[in-house]
């Protein structure tokens, strides 16, 4: 299982974040079709395998799956689990900053 720090690395690159934006909202793409919806819809300009490494990195964070189907390697979002861990650890540092507050007053 991948770390929170994984995640982080995960999500710190603005074309990783823009590929789990994409495959949220258009689950099951093929890396062919990824790149075409990047390259037509979100202006990025990027070689398949450039995409391929960037898919690595949220794929090794636990965000994203792949499966075989027939010669093809379709791609998914897999990540809410993950997202909602690092959801709750914000929440408590957002909540122990409002409890601070609160006391200082």
């Amino acid at each position: 299982m991948s770390s929170n720090d994984d995640v982080f690395r995960a999500l710190a690159d603005s074309t990783r974040r823009l590929i789990l934006e994409e495959l949220t909202d258009n689950s099951e793409q093929t890396l062919y079709e990824l790149c075409v919806r990047l390259t037509m819809e979100h202006d990025v300009d990027m070689s398949r395998q450039g995409v391929s490494n960037h898919l690595e990195v949220l794929e090794e964070a636990g965000l994203v799956a792949s499966t075989r189907q027939g010669k093809y390697k379709v791609l998914e979002f897999a990540g809410a689990d993950r997202i909602k861990t690092i959801i709750a650890w914000l929440d408590s540092l957002a909540e122990n900053d409002i409890d601070t507050e609160t006391e200082e007053r």
